[in-house]
């Protein structure tokens, strides 16, 4: 495909999943997810029980994502409450990968 059209402008956008996401392998199957709909980004445990990261590319995969982290999350998961920020437009992916960070 050539050129860009409205669903394959770049975006980045935060965010932070609360509820049952520890424990559950829910950044393994972030980073899977991530893969598999071709984005970057990271996912992380933080120390008040939440998962929080950052997703990159196109903008109807990181739609597709944002889905899948506020309805669906890993198989055991409970997610009670999903947060998106920062989201913004970007001219080329400032990552590379999908890795879960420490």
């Amino acid at each position: 495909m050539t050129g860009e059209s409205a669903g394959t402008k770049l975006v980045s956008v935060d965010f932070e999943i609360s509820g049952h996401v520890q424990g559950v392998c829910f950044r393994m199957y972030s980073e899977e997810k991530g893969l598999q709909l071709g984005l970057v980004g990271w996912v992380r445990n933080t120390y008040h029980g939440t998962v929080e990261g950052q997703v990159q590319g196109p903008a109807n995969m990181v739609a597709e994502m944002k889905v899948w982290l506020s309805k669906e999350g890993s198989p055991s998961s409970r997610i009670t409450k999903a947060s998106f920020t920062n989201q913004r437009t970007i001219d080329k992916l400032e990552l590379s990968g999908f890795k879960t960070r420490f």
